[in-house]
């Protein structure tokens, strides 16, 4: 039987997407980017094969009400590239694809 310590651990980060099991093991992904994920009926990492991360960026605003963080769009772009077979890469290695695709400011 595991011990409260071992069962409490955060979920191991995903080396592959084959690995990629719950959300929280999406590279760069904490409970609060996994909730958000939710917020837009993904459940599981496979979902979000195929999806944009720009589209489910401005999914997240329209959802919430309220415009994010372009890190939170980072980490987006991140996990859709993670799981269509990147490796995986912190979510600042993405501000530059973001800033050329959408700009620093949103209107």
């Amino acid at each position: 039987m595991d011990s409260p310590s071992r069962t409490s651990m955060k979920s191991p980060k995903a080396a592959t997407a084959d690995d990629c099991v719950t959300l929280e093991q999406l590279p760069n992904v904490g409970p609060a980017m996994a909730a958000d994920l939710r917020v837009l009926g993904i459940h599981t990492p496979q979902q979000l094969k195929g999806r944009d991360g720009l589209q489910l960026y401005h999914a997240l605003c329209d959802a919430t009400g309220q415009r994010h963080d372009p890190c939170v769009l980072d980490t987006l772009l991140a996990v859709v590239d993670f799981m269509h077979g990147a490796p995986p890469a912190p979510w600042w290695a993405y501000t530059k694809q973001r800033k050329a695709m959408v700009g620093q400011a949103r209107d």
